[in-house]
């Protein structure tokens, strides 16, 4: 099937975040989820989580606002410490929500994403 069968209209393919560490930025994510990372060059690293692919690219600026992006775990307790152990910030507590929970965190970069778990 390619890539643009109508299986794949609309699906989230790829995510790119700014990045002011690079070398930060792939411990942070190996350390915390296993994500794998492909450099090209000083100023883009490519990262796999085994299911979907995104990009860190480098900005000086740190991150205004983004799109939250929310990452499934069946153990949330579990990866919030190990969020906190890999040095980022939690910034909204782990919270109920119709049909879950979820807590936020930033990244060493400043980058917001979210953590849910249906159980």
């Amino acid at each position: 099937m390619s890539r643009s069968a109508s299986a794949n209209e609309g699906r989230i393919d790829y995510i790119e975040f700014p990045a002011t560490e690079m070398e930060a930025t792939k411990k942070f994510y190996s350390e915390l989820f296993g994500w794998t990372f492909e450099d090209y060059g000083p100023d883009y690293i490519s990262f796999v989580d085994g299911r979907i692919a995104g990009g860190f690219y480098r900005s000086e600026e740190p991150p205004a606002t983004r799109p939250l992006t929310v990452i499934y775990s069946a153990d949330l307790e579990g990866t919030e410490a190990r969020v906190k152990t890999a040095g980022g910030k939690i910034v909204k507590e782990i919270f109920s929500f119709p049909g879950g929970r979820r807590f936020h965190f930033t990244d060493p970069n400043g980058n917001e994403l979210s953590v849910w778990s249906d159980n």
